[in-house]
């Protein structure tokens, strides 16, 4: 399962509000409602975050496996 929980904690740790994120980075709000959720995002907008944050994918994504693991189709 992929999680966003470290982007949040990063924009803590940075002092960044979702309202700056908005406002003087011009994220839109379905990227943050995504990122809320687990949601996919695209690989060149963690590219993007890693760049504006100036932090590592690992600050922004984590993976843990999932229960039921099943073939790659």
């Amino acid at each position: 399962m992929i999680s966003y929980k470290p982007f949040f904690e990063t924009l803590k740790r940075k002092n960044i509000t979702q309202y700056q994120l908005i406002k003087d980075y011009n994220i839109r709000t379905s990227l943050l409602d995504k990122l809320r959720n687990d949601k996919n995002i695209y690989v060149s907008t963690l590219n993007d975050l890693c760049n504006m944050l100036e932090c590592d994918l690992s600050d922004i994504i984590e993976y843990t496996p999932d229960k039921n693991l099943s073939n790659l189709d």
